[in-house]
């Protein structure tokens, strides 16, 4: 085995199975599962951030650069580009929301649109922090109180894009799970969708008393009552807006 190979595929199994120095979970295709409940971490708040930047060009799919390492291996030591942000990125909002279920019957939505930032102390025991519109690097954060978590039967975590404009081919998007104890959760939407407005990012479920988390990395073309369908959530819809800023 060369050793370019040994080096690839050294590369490939940290961030599929976590790293002591990162101190990280990737859930992948191969990897989409991870119990929070063994992590020890299904205590305190539970924190979910969204966060995405303009995608240089399409040299920046994994595939492609994957390929380009193989060619040039020596490039694997080179810093990335970085790019000024461009009105492009300003015109990219992406939204982060979830679905939820509680164990007493009752559901909804936590999500910018329509103001619906939820509550953490009661239920939902889900809430949005703010609404970001333009792509900062702290991005959107929802908390989740896993200390009620026996009231929670299933969360769906899902983002859409509110100008109703196909971007995620243009952006590039990952969502962190950053538990009160254990290493965080990181979940790349690195798969193309140009047309999709909304992907279904990942669920946590109780399940017997353990939270489990999934990955979905479901795209859709509509918008959260394509995912409600999708999910069964039984929901009733219908046409949001938001605040002009």
């Amino acid at each position: 085995m060369a050793f370019w190979d040994g080096l690839w595929r050294g590369r490939a199994a940290q961030f599929d199975s976590g790293s002591a120095a990162s101190n990280s979970i990737e859930l992948t295709k191969r990897h989409p599962s991870v119990s929070l409940t063994k992590q020890g971490a299904a205590t305190g708040n539970l924190r979910v951030n969204l966060s995405w930047r303009m995608r240089t060009s399409d040299i920046e799919g994994r595939s492609r650069q994957r390929g380009r390492l193989l060619r040039h291996p020596f490039k694997l030591f080179q810093p990335d580009v970085v790019q000024a942000h461009t009105q492009g990125v300003v015109n990219v909002d992406l939204d982060l929301g979830c679905l939820y279920e509680l164990v007493d019957g009752s559901k909804g939505v936590v999500q910018p649109l329509g103001s619906f930032f939820g509550a953490i102390n009661e239920a939902p025991y889900v809430k949005l922090s703010g609404d970001d519109r333009f792509g900062s690097p702290s991005g959107e954060t929802v908390y989740v109180n896993l200390d009620h978590r026996e009231s929670i039967k299933r969360l769906l975590f899902f983002v859409y894009i509110y100008d109703q404009t196909p971007a995620f081919d243009r952006t590039h998007a990952h969502v962190t799970l950053y538990p009160s104890n254990g290493p965080r959760v990181e979940i790349e939407l690195d798969e193309r969708a140009p047309q999709a407005r909304s992907c279904a990012v990942f669920s946590m479920e109780n399940i017997k008393g353990e939270l489990i988390v999934r990955r979905e990395v479901k795209f859709v073309y509509g918008f959260q009552a394509e995912l409600d369908r999708l999910y069964g959530w039984g929901l009733q819809w219908g046409r949001g807006y938001k605040t002009r800023v």
